[in-house]
């Protein structure tokens, strides 16, 4: 069962316990009550205006996982463009790559106060790299370039369903009938979307072998989503820096392994740049949200926003593709909406 401590609690003591604050002087908590901010600058404080904005977004679950998933619909859109000429594991590798080098900017002086922590906690920073980062991403993008995106949107929408079963195997977290029902009504408006509203598409439904790739995909990641409640107690940028970079070492053997067979990627400034967003957006940020997303509301609960992916990929599709908004775009939204609604209402308090 996840600590509720750890999860639930956004006092000032839980915050600085978990490295996002530092326990302040009595100097420090004076001028606070003022509304201003104190931080030390070359062994000084100074004192500056107080902006709770980033803080009351960095404790909003849901803001947070929106805009963690709002990015990851972007990489299905950008990846789907750029799979062929750049190959799909050499879109991994260099995904984590990048996103490590950004994240070592932000993370480096949090790093060098826990890498002992990471250190000591070896096992699970593998497993949580590779379930989460090197080896979801890669079966992801495998099977993404040989199917099609009604079928990626149906079998990515099992992921709450993944996570609710990997809860109860690895941690006996039994969902309740209400959890299981919203569920449902999520997976319905997920159905009604990427089959336009038509019961005959859904009928027309083709397994491909392709599809084997992405559904495994959802299952690797479920473990992630699940076993992220085990991750040492570090600050998030000294988590995100570890994991990307053990991502990316992981994913370097497979990526020589192409090379060496002579799988490159085509001169194009346009991959080059879909690799930058997703090296920036789906994995440096949307990790970094989606982790802290779990650590607020527990896996099961935040799994449920993947349901949020299709709707904002139909609607990029409608911004970027030029597609037209249906009335089974509205129905969907609002059959999702209900069901997150409702696990959230009577969510137990051992989910989080």
């Amino acid at each position: 069962m996840p600590n509720r401590s750890r999860s639930s609690n956004n006092s000032p003591a839980a915050a600085a316990s978990a490295g996002l604050v530092r326990p302040r002087s009595s100097t420090e908590r004076h001028r606070a009550r003022d509304g201003m901010a104190v931080s030390r600058r070359d062994g000084h404080l100074v004192a500056t205006r107080a902006d709770t904005s980033l803080a009351r977004i960095w404790n909003s679950a849901w803001m947070l996982l929106v805009l963690a998933n709002l990015f990851w619909a972007g990489n299905i859109i950008v990846g789907r463009a750029i799979l062929g000429p750049v190959p799909p594991v050499a879109l991994s590798f260099w995904r984590w790559t990048g996103a490590f080098a950004v994240a070592f900017w932000f993370a480096w002086p949090h790093l060098k106060n826990d890498w002992r922590v990471l250190l000591a906690h070896w096992k699970i920073m593998l497993v949580l790299a590779a379930t989460g980062m090197a080896f979801f991403n890669m079966v992801a993008y495998v099977g993404l370039a040989g199917t099609t995106a009604l079928n990626v949107l149906l079998l990515q929408s099992s992921v709450p369903l993944v996570v609710t079963v990997l809860a109860f195997a690895f941690f006996n977290e039994r969902p309740s009938a209400w959890q299981l029902g919203a569920v449902a009504i999520s997976l319905s408006g997920v159905a009604f979307v990427v089959a336009h509203g038509s019961v005959s598409a859904l009928r027309a439904f083709h397994f491909f072998r392709a599809d084997v790739w992405i559904m495994a995909s959802v299952v690797i990641y479920g473990c992630y989503i699940v076993l992220l409640r085990r991750r040492p107690e570090v600050h998030p940028l000294s988590f995100m820096l570890a994991a990307a970079g053990v991502s990316a070492v992981m994913m370097a053997p497979f990526y020589a392994w192409d090379l060496s067979r002579g799988l490159r990627i085509v001169n194009n400034w346009q991959d080059y740049g879909g690799i930058v967003y997703m090296a920036v957006f789906p994995s440096f940020i949307s990790y970094l949200l989606f982790n802290r997303g779990v650590q607020l509301i527990g896996s099961v609960r935040a799994g449920q926003s993947t349901h949020l992916m299709p709707i904002f990929g139909s609607v990029m599709a409608v911004m970027f593709l030029g597609e037209s908004f249906h009335l089974y775009h509205l129905i969907g939204v609002v059959l999702i909406g209900t069901g997150i609604l409702l696990a959230q209402l009577k969510a137990r308090p051992s989910s989080s």
